[in-house]
């Protein structure tokens, strides 16, 4: 059973701007000054709601989206920012681009929310982000782990039942497959639900990547209930009991987002 906010994009656009003011911009402006008129990236931008918030500050942003249909959405619903010169949306591959010579600059704060559990290669990918970086410049990552209930992104399936079974998506990928086919998911939807089973991310997994990309944590916060599920479901955000946050593996079961601000090592810089 796919969910009416997942149609309705206008809805979902909402939905992920008043996520981003109240949790992704407090999250990260309570570790981390953005300078005024900061360069600010969003890396998968879909319809741009996460930079709207950005913008009403009087952030300079720009967003990046494979997809050239949601990169059309954005331009209608930021079209007042846009004509304003507060913001900029490119359809285009992250590693086709050049941020000096096709920007002109670099960012002071590059996001990617619920972004990185979808990108092959994630070895490859986060090393890229550092190009993007301006001296002292963070990246902000919010994602659900892969190991939690819905890490699957399950919810999108047609099936009222499978929409709702957490923890499912863990099963090996033949016998997760034919579960799908039984309960009459499309091949379209099945090959994406098996996509996001290959790219799918952990939080141990991810922190480990961070280190052998001389990427230090400024601040991470875990929650048990994800806070744009307020929006989605109307479930009271709630943060992860410290004593799980701080067991490897178990947290990922329980823990349904991840927010994490992370800079490189200044000598990388």
């Amino acid at each position: 059973m796919a969910f009416d906010f997942h149609k309705d994009k206008q809805r979902y656009f909402q939905m992920q701007y008043e996520n981003s003011k109240t949790y992704v911009l407090q999250f990260v402006q309570s570790a981390f000054q953005l300078p005024e008129n900061a360069r600010v990236l969003e890396i998968g931008s879909a319809e741009g709601g996460v930079l709207k918030a950005f913008t009403e500050l009087g952030h300079q942003c720009v967003g990046i989206e494979l997809s050239p249909s949601r990169v059309e959405l954005a331009n209608q619903f930021m079209a007042e920012e846009i004509a304003a010169g507060k913001v900029e949306f490119i359809s285009r591959n992250i590693y086709d681009i050049n941020p000096e010579e096709d920007l002109g600059f670099r960012f002071d704060l590059v996001i990617l929310k619920d972004v990185i559990e979808h990108i092959d290669e994630q070895e490859k990918f986060i090393p890229k982000l550092k190009d993007f970086l301006a001296p002292k410049g963070k990246v902000f990552f919010g994602f659900p782990p892969w190991y939690m209930p819905y890490g699957g992104h399950q919810q999108i399936c047609k099936s009222k039942l499978l929409s709702v079974l957490p923890w499912f998506h863990l099963l090996p990928s033949f016998l997760y497959k034919a579960v799908l086919k039984i309960f009459g998911e499309t091949p379209k939807r099945i090959d994406e639900l098996l996509e996001i089973k290959e790219t799918g991310i952990s939080i141990e997994r991810f922190e480990k990547l961070l280190k052998l990309n001389n990427f230090f944590v400024v601040s991470k916060t875990f929650y048990l209930v994800n806070p744009i599920y307020s929006y989605k479901f109307g479930l009271k955000v709630k943060k992860q009991f410290g004593f799980i946050s701080a067991i490897p593996w178990i947290r990922d079961f329980f823990t349904t987002a991840v927010y994490y601000l992370v800079e490189q090592n200044p000598s990388q810089q």
